[in-house]
């Protein structure tokens, strides 16, 4: 696995024809703020409603949708909107993500900071985390920070 952080707009036209994102969701699929909210605008609030029951029982899974051609992983890492993930829902929801682009031979992934914005983890924390899920994979894996 390599691992990159870098400054830069996530949603850049090179990125989005190369990797497939992922970013940290409620089951409720509030969308409604932060980096969430620009997933929306794209589309991919519509396609989770569209492809899956809202309020699936529990959290710390993903959901694949994608829109416009990009594959996203909709990591569950919380019930509603205003709750908090846990380290744990994160790293689950990650391996699940992980099974998925594994079958689907993707291996470049983008993210933002998952779960350090609104949701208030330690961006340390998660680091590690993501690394630790992804050690064995020969995936790309690239940060993109504001």
């Amino acid at each position: 696995m390599t691992f990159s952080e870098q400054q830069g707009d996530l949603f850049d036209s090179n990125i989005l024809e190369k990797y497939a994102l992922c970013h940290c969701i409620s089951s409720d699929f509030a969308l409604g703020a932060g980096i969430a909210k620009t997933f929306a605008q794209m589309g991919v609030k519509k396609q989770l409603c569209s492809e899956y029951q809202r309020d699936w029982a529990g959290r710390g899974y993903c959901l694949l949708t994608k829109t416009n051609g990009v594959v996203v992983g909709n990591l569950v890492t919380k019930e509603r909107y205003f709750h908090k993930p846990t380290l744990e829902t994160l790293k689950q929801a990650l391996e699940d993500f992980k099974g998925q682009i594994i079958e689907l031979k993707i291996g470049k992934i983008a993210m933002p900071k998952i779960s350090c914005g609104l949701d208030k983890l330690d961006w340390a924390e998660v680091k590690s985390v993501i690394r630790e899920v992804f050690e064995t994979t020969d995936f790309e894996i690239l940060v993109k920070m504001l």
